[in-house]
């Protein structure tokens, strides 16, 4: 087993989804309305600290985290479904930086920490 300790990746959260334009016309109804819903919220990227893992290895291979997006409305009032969160899981003791300005973003030196980057 290869052992890496330094990877960049890049994450980007999960988009919303769009809004539905929508009015509620029935015959006997006289002033029906709008009647369109929200769209979902997109997925977060979220990092936890496993202490199970050792290394960074299945993130020197796949370098693009991107969570799903909302879905979007429907009519009679149906919002559309958040999407779920992406968990990243790293061993504990990592350290996120950016990579442009090298900032410190967070130390996980705990089991279970947890840290929303996007």
């Amino acid at each position: 087993m290869k052992f890496v300790d330094e990877v960049r990746i890049f994450v980007k959260a999960g988009d919303g989804g769009n809004g539905s334009v929508s009015f509620r016309r029935e015959k006997f109804i006289e002033r029906g309305g709008p009647n369109g819903g929200d769209g979902g919220n997109g997925g977060s990227v979220i990092f936890v600290g496993d202490p199970q893992l050792t290394t960074l290895l299945d993130y020197r291979y796949q370098q693009h985290h991107r969570a799903k997006n909302g879905e979007h409305g429907m009519g009679s009032d149906c919002n559309g479904r958040a999407a779920d969160d992406m968990i990243l899981r790293v061993p504990v003791g990592t350290l996120v930086k950016d990579h442009h300005t090298e900032e410190l973003l967070v130390d996980l030196s705990e089991p279970g920490q947890r840290w929303v980057a996007a």
